[in-house]
Order: C-alpha cells, then structure tokens, then sequence
C-alpha cells in the first residue's frame, strides 16, 4: 500500500493554496470579460454618433427657387443702378441724387453676391447685357417692377424737376417689383444667406419707397 512521504498537515496546506489559486483566476476572468464588454461599449460610442456629426447641413444646399432668385435679381438690380447713373447729372433735387447713390452702393454689391452663388452652386449665370447703359431691358421686362424700353429711353431724355418725378415714379415700381420677388423668395427658398438678403432686400427698399414717395411732388 502506497504511503505519501508529505505530512497530512503539509497536504492541507497544497490544498488550500490551490482552491485559492483557482478562485483568483475566476475572479480575474470574470472581470476581463465585464472590461471587453466596456472597452466595446465604449468604442462603439463614437462610431454610433459619426453619422450625425457627418450628416450635411441642409442650409447649405440651394432649391431651384434659390437659384431662380439669384438668376432673377442680378438683372433687376441691374436695371436699378442704371437707372442712379442717369440720376448724377438729371436730377435736380440733392434727395434724389444722394438716393441714387445709396441704391447704387446697395444693389452693387448684391449682384456681386448673387453672382458669387450662382458660381457656386454651379448654376447658370444671369444673362448679361451687352447692350451698354439702358439696353437690354426688354429681355427681362415681364419681371415684376421692370422697365421697358420705351420707359427707360423717357427718362434718360427728362432732367430738371421733371427728371426726379418721373425717376421716383419708376424706382418705387420698380422697389414694389423686388420686394415681391424677395418675398417670393422668402416663402419657397432654402439657403440660409439667401434668405437673409431677401429679408434685407424687403426691408431695405420698403423703406426706401416711404422716403421715395415722401419726395414726390404734390399733386395738383
């Protein structure tokens, strides 16, 4: 019969650090899987919000009334600015001249704008006039507020007195004409910049058209 050389008390003693042994491995095994779960928790976090920090930003992106509103008010304003020049040496009251040269210092720099955006958005230019000072108009004339021709072509022959009431007569037609195109754009467009400069275009030239009409003479 077999016999161990180990004392019983030397045996107890295996045991015991054995079964503790044991017991620290499933304890640490236990805690790696609870830290597996965390570490993939959290670096499944970033991945979950990626799609909203990439999501694009619908401001950004132009309608097609955008585009219209662009291509539309490059030539209306156009017609605006032409319209100051001949103010400069016709008009004969210094309102209507330092008027003209606000609207010219306004609306120049919008073209310029929308013209930038247009570029930008890939769309096509609006059409230029190659016709010099006052030409051109009859291509754009079914816009709201335009002028024909013939309308241009009178005031361009006025001066004096007679020049101012007939300038102030057109501009605030014309004004009424871009602030219905702005509102247009305020209620169907997208961009975010373009919907600020029709409010500032609606604003802006509704003012203008109380201080217009204020210099208007007194009708008889």
């Amino acid at each position: 019969m077999f016999v161990s050389r180990f004392p019983r008390r030397v045996r107890a003693a295996a045991t015991l650090a054995g079964a503790a042994a044991l017991a620290a491995f499933t304890l640490t095994a236990c805690g790696g899987d609870d830290g597996g779960r965390d570490a993939d928790a959290t670096a499944a976090t970033p991945e979950a919000s990626a799609p909203t920090a990439q999501a694009p930003n619908a401001a950004d992106a132009p309608n097609a009334a955008d585009v219209a509103f662009a291509q539309g008010m490059i030539p209306h304003h156009q017609q605006a600015l032409d319209m100051a020049v001949l103010a400069a040496d016709r008009a004969a009251d210094p309102e209507v001249r330092a008027l003209a040269d606000e609207i010219s210092a306004a609306q120049g720099p919008e073209i310029d704008t929308l013209t930038g955006w247009l570029t930008e958005w890939g769309a096509e230019p609006a059409p230029e006039d190659h016709s010099g000072h006052g030409g051109g108009h009859e291509e754009h004339q079914g816009m709201s507020g335009m002028m024909t021709e013939d309308q241009f072509a009178a005031l361009a022959a006025t001066e004096g007195p007679a020049f101012d009431a007939l300038f102030l007569d057109l501009m605030i037609e014309h004004h009424e004409g871009a602030v219905e195109m702005a509102e247009n754009q305020l209620a169907e467009g997208a961009h975010a910049d373009a919907l600020a400069l029709a409010e500032t275009i609606v604003a802006d030239q509704r003012a203008e058209i109380d201080r217009m009409a204020a210099l208007l003479p007194a009708e008889d």
